[in-house]
């Protein structure tokens, strides 16, 4: 793809997307073409403007290197598993020869649950087989069966833009003047070396943490800071005399607590630009983790105000406050105390799930590590030093609850 836009003049700017949400992405225009081993199908050319094919393979029957089921050619798939992306066309393959599939989101989860017994086979593009075995240290899978017809992978975009001449043109040149067998050279040779997990983890160090600055704290911050807002506003509904604000504070802590934040990410970010509302990947991240923070956030400053003695809204209006300033004056302070434990955890549940926003383009710690383990497959050294990172953060919070705690201790009526 990057010969490509060197060819045409224009600047190649990748966004990583799982298999399974890459055509609701591209439908929803969060990006112009798919670069991904896609093949031709007489659906996708239905659906999608489809470039002249790159590359002709064929696909391949993965299994462990004991092979402890014996499977030797597709025939022998009849009742056994199979890890396959559900949406391509090697799981309508594998299903067609009798086996169950077990959806995974790529390559390194499907070869580890091959390694680990949980499947039984893969079948996959030749290419990007041959390129794990080539690029994982220990591979710990063979290949033992081709399937009988060839797969053609194609570049797809949305129907009408008028890309695929130009791409057609530039693919055609690289055929002709080697280009495209020099990639291939250079991606699938089989003495490719892999580096190390050690220089893994120097490599990497850095764009992890530059990564955890720049995107996971802002966005944790931010959505906790709007959270709280909303969290307060829908308490302060809740407790309210009138029936509206009360409903609606219902309904809204219903929905929330009610659907799955990957489920509200997806809809936001994938749903909305159906009605025309097309929102950036870290906004849409941030209106997703504000809500959930909100609806979660809510009945836990309800408790807390509520827990606060009636005794102390009586003082307050004595003094001639009203329901307001002695809200902001005498009960929150006082409910802060018995909120900061719980609201402390949302906030550590809160950074922890910005990991999900990678669902949504968002290219944050979680995702770094995932781009930086993605070339050698190498991923145990990758998610360990990311976790590394997140148990620091979270170690930080845990710190500044304890402070928070003492300062707010004073507030506490005697």
């Amino acid at each position: 793809m990057k010969a490509v836009g060197e060819r045409l003049g224009v600047e190649v700017e990748f966004v990583a997307t799982p298999w399974d949400s890459m055509f609701a992405a591209l439908a929803a225009g969060r990006f112009d073409v798919v670069a991904n081993q896609v093949n031709v199908n007489p659906e996708r050319e239905k659906l999608y403007d489809l470039s002249d094919p790159y590359v002709d393979t064929a696909g391949v029957l993965v299994v462990a290197e004991d092979n402890p089921e014996g499977i030797e050619e597709l025939s022998d798939l009849k009742g056994m598993r199979a890890a396959e992306n559900l949406t391509s066309s090697w799981a309508e393959v594998a299903k067609d020869h009798g086996a169950e599939i077990v959806g995974v989101d790529g390559m390194n989860e499907a070869m580890s649950s091959l390694k680990e017994g949980r499947v039984d086979a893969i079948v996959n593009d030749k290419l990007a087989v041959r390129n794990y075995i080539a690029t994982s240290p220990d591979p710990g899978v063979k290949i033992v069966a081709e399937t009988d017809d060839q797969a053609q992978s194609v570049f797809a975009a949305k129907k009408g833009t008028g890309y695929m001449p130009e791409i057609n043109q530039a693919l055609a040149e690289m055929e002709e003047d080697g280009t495209t067998q020099a990639i291939y050279d250079k991606y699938f040779s089989a003495d490719k070396a892999a580096p190390s997990a050690w220089d893994l983890v120097k490599d990497n160090a850095w764009p992890m943490a530059w990564a955890t600055i720049k995107v996971t704290i802002p966005l944790t911050a931010i959505s906790f800071a709007i959270g709280l807002v909303l969290a307060l506003v829908t308490a302060i509904g809740r407790m309210s005399t009138s029936a509206v604000p009360r409903a609606i504070a219902r309904a809204y802590i219903s929905i929330i607590r009610g659907t799955p934040l990957l489920v509200q990410l997806f809809l936001i970010f994938y749903a909305l630009p159906e009605i025309g509302i097309d929102l950036p990947p870290f906004v849409a991240a941030v209106i997703a983790l504000s809500l959930n923070v909100g609806g979660y956030a809510a009945e836990v400053i309800r408790s807390a105000i509520e827990s606060i003695p009636k005794g102390q809204w009586e003082a307050a209006q004595t003094i001639g406050m009203g329901p307001r300033t002695a809200l902001r004056r005498i009960i929150l302070p006082q409910a802060a105390r018995t909120a900061i434990p719980p609201l402390s955890n949302t906030l550590v549940s809160l950074l922890k799930d910005t990991s999900l926003t990678s669902i949504i383009l968002v290219v944050e710690l979680t995702q770094t590590a995932r781009f930086a383990a993605a070339p050698t497959f190498q991923y145990m050294p990758m998610f360990a030093l990311a976790a590394l990172y997140y148990w620091i953060i979270c170690t930080i919070l845990s710190v500044l609850q304890d402070r928070a705690e003492e300062r707010f201790s004073r507030y506490v009526a005697a």
